[in-house]
């Protein structure tokens, strides 16, 4: 990577290298075990002058998103956090029947279900084959699209300008982060909406969660650098809202920049945090690196003396974090005997580089293992109370992130 890719600026310092891992969603059949798997530099640096964090782009969306092994209707909590956001924003923007709501990278329908469900009309626009239609079974419409300026203008065309724009999750994971904001602003009314989910950067830094690092994530945003990607694409930034989802997100609300006036007091609150951080310059990065080696050594500590014990750890979850972590930390199956996850796409295969196993949930009841490692540590009240059963036979959970964590889980 030379040039950053919001301003184009060569000022990129080095925040921390996690080595090359293979994309973190590219969960291998049994068939492929014995084939070459490609790994990909997984560095994370910023640029000093738009402050923006990111990752080379060594790997395509469409090699990532054509066919996707993430569903979000899987996690109860996911699924509910969508429903309330839903019911706020109808309330916020008097989104009516006469309504238009479009959400880009829509996924199975977890959050138009329930735009649905109130009679307004939307629209997905889902580039996965396999989560699109999901998400029209479930009667969803959904387009199978990458966003760019041309698609946002051709659906607009056809359907109308929306009310509101939804982009949860999916500002991470674009290469061309200039041109999909170039999208948003083409399919929002000149006096819409633009709602924005990503996780950010300041907890992702204060709270250790480089597991959130990996291929499908391309930049990693503080308000600071968001508004100046929004600005990219005639957006500006209105309000922002602090969110506890992926161990901590920001709800970026806004509009065309002709009509955006005066950002609320939330904005310059989360700037002066950040800036208080150190994260308006380069100061506020450097202890991450070393931070992240603790993380290491302290799981592979903890992995290789409970081998050692003859003790049994299991993994619960196949998150694509848990693959940055996996593989960072050369885990293999002799020290985590395999993982466990809702997804039944997921079962019978095995983790990307590490090659792990991944079973059904139900191994575990049957296993009773002394042990159950907790990937998706970023669900952790959900998990500790779906794990609770691991009390019938002394089980213990562990969580990885941000430092490692023994929890006795009551029935």
């Amino acid at each position: 990577m030379t040039r950053c890719r919001l301003c184009g600026s060569g000022a990129l310092e080095s925040v921390v290298d996690l080595g090359a891992t293979p994309p973190c969603e590219s969960f291998l059949s049994a068939d492929r075990l014995d084939l070459p798997e490609p790994a990909y530099p997984l560095h994370l640096r910023i640029c000093t002058d738009c402050r923006l964090a990111q990752i080379p782009p060594l790997i395509t969306p469409e090699e990532t998103f054509k066919e996707y092994a993430y569903f979000s209707s899987f996690s109860t909590s996911w699924v509910e956090h969508a429903r309330t956001f839903v019911a706020g924003a109808v309330e916020r923007l008097g989104l009516g029947a006469d309504a238009f709501v479009v959400e880009v990278a829509s996924n199975d329908g977890y959050l138009l279900k329930h735009v649905v469900d109130r009679g307004i009309r939307c629209l997905g626009i889902e580039p996965s084959v396999n989560v699109g239609a999901a998400a029209r079974d479930a009667g969803v419409p959904t387009l199978t699209e990458f966003l760019s300026p041309e698609t946002g203008a051709a659906v607009r065309a056809e359907h109308g300008p929306a009310n509101l724009v939804v982009a949860n999750n999916v500002y991470a994971h674009i290469p061309d982060v200039v041109g999909f904001t170039r999208g948003l602003r083409a399919l929002v009314a000149d006096d819409g909406w633009v709602s924005v989910e990503v996780q950010h950067l300041l907890t992702l830094i204060e709270e250790n969660q480089y597991d959130t690092i990996y291929h499908e994530h391309f930049q990693y945003y503080t308000v600071d650098s968001a508004i100046r990607a929004l600005a990219s694409g005639g957006l500006a930034l209105v309000d922002v809202e602090l969110l506890p989802t992926h161990g901590g997100s920001i709800r970026l609300w806004a509009r065309p920049a002709e009509v955006a006036g005066e950002p609320t007091a939330r904005v310059a609150d989360v700037l002066a945090r950040e800036k208080a951080a150190g994260l308006q310059e380069l100061s506020g990065y450097t202890e991450f690196s070393a931070r992240v080696a603790k993380v290491r050594r302290d799981l592979l500590r903890f992995l290789i003396d409970a081998a050692e014990r003859g003790e049994t750890v299991v993994g619960y979850g196949a998150p694509g974090k848990g693959n940055t972590l996996l593989n960072h930390c050369g885990i293999r199956p002799d020290l985590l005997a395999y993982t466990v996850d809702r997804n039944p796409y997921k079962h019978g295969r095995f983790t990307p580089g590490t090659r792990i196993p991944i079973l059904p949930p139900e191994r575990i009841a049957a296993d009773r293992p002394d042990y159950v490692l907790v990937l998706p540590w970023n669900l952790r009240d959900e998990l500790v109370e779906q794990l609770s059963y691991v009390h019938e036979w002394g089980g213990r959970l562990v969580f990885p992130i941000p430092e490692l964590s023994i929890v006795e889980v009551e029935s």
